[in-house]
């Protein structure tokens, strides 16, 4: 038994295949079309050939018609007809042609019936008239934009949804950036004309209440970070020049760059920490003496001593 995806798959190949039959049958009715214009056109002037043509449109239309799923599941009724013999009564069933049917065949037979009475007028009217003219026009302009045949055939067997079309050039996810900071460099500086391009912002470190820290990348890699005016940065950012340094990364190379904003607050040890703002709000005159750093469920890993 086939797997629900496997069905799904045959389905779609069935699908492609009917897409691709109905294709073909449209480039065929072109072409008729484009045959019988042209079978038309040269009655006009050479009526010798109007014997071959009216062969030709017959064996066409009856081909079609012949092939034409007029027997297609609700396209024909059921009809009980009681017959009277001298020894009793029959009953049998006949299949009639519906409505839809019949309109179906008289629109697909339409093309090919009218093009025949073009043929037989051009054939009696003697010399070129306007009216044969007129109507070869007609015939051809009319069957070429109604197209009848194809009409015929999809009132019996409606043409499968077209394909949703897919854009041809995939729109690539923006980045996530982890840090708003990034976000703002992405949109503001690193943009083409900007004061760094093709430049992105990571490890953005904040080092004071209005100090930050960051890392400068190249997006290709193995190029190196381009120059960046400090004097741009400093009208972008709004912030003095003399605050603003970009420098080299220790122990890495040019495709990286170090950036620093504002000065850096004092190191915020648990000493400094507590002698500035913890102890003179809370335990004014009292020293931190000691620091163990560790888990709750391990031994002390680490033990610091400060001088009082």
């Amino acid at each position: 038994m086939l797997s629900p995806e496997r069905l799904e798959r045959l389905r779609g190949q069935l699908d492609t295949g009917r897409r691709r039959l109905d294709t073909a049958r449209s480039h065929t009715g072109r072409v008729a079309t484009a045959a019988g214009a042209a079978m038309a056109t040269a009655g006009l002037f050479t009526p010798e050939v109007t014997g071959e043509s009216l062969l030709a449109t017959v064996v066409a239309t009856g081909a079609g018609l012949v092939f034409l799923p007029t027997r297609k599941a609700t396209k024909f009724k059921e009809t009980k007809v009681v017959t009277e013999h001298h020894d009793g009564m029959s009953v049998h069933t006949r299949r009639e042609p519906t409505h839809q049917a019949r309109t179906a065949s008289v629109l697909y037979a339409a093309p090919g019936a009218s093009l025949m009475a073009i043929l037989v007028a051009e054939r009696i009217v003697p010399g070129v008239h306007w009216g044969e003219a007129l109507a070869v026009a007609l015939w051809s302009a009319g069957t070429w934009w109604l197209r009848p045949g194809r009409a015929a055939r999809h009132m019996l067997v409606p043409p499968l949804p077209p394909v949703e079309k897919t854009a041809d050039v995939a729109v690539a996810d923006q980045p996530a950036y982890d840090h708003p900071a990034a976000q703002w460099w992405a949109e503001r500086a690193a943009v083409e004309g900007g004061a760094a391009p093709g430049t992105l912002l990571e490890d953005v470190e904040r080092t004071g209440e209005n100090a930050m820290r960051a890392v400068i990348r190249s997006v290709i890699p193995g190029e190196p970070v381009p120059d960046i005016s400090v004097r741009r940065l400093s009208a972008l950012m709004d912030v003095p020049e003399d605050l603003i340094a970009v420098g080299p990364v220790p122990g890495r190379g040019a495709s990286v760059r170090l950036l620093t904003v504002g000065t850096a607050d004092e190191a915020l040890d648990a000493r400094t920490m507590w002698a500035t703002r913890i102890a003179p709000l809370a335990m004014p005159g009292a020293t931190i003496t000691e620091i163990n750093f560790g888990r709750m469920t391990a031994a002390v890993d680490m033990t610091k001593e400060i001088d009082a």
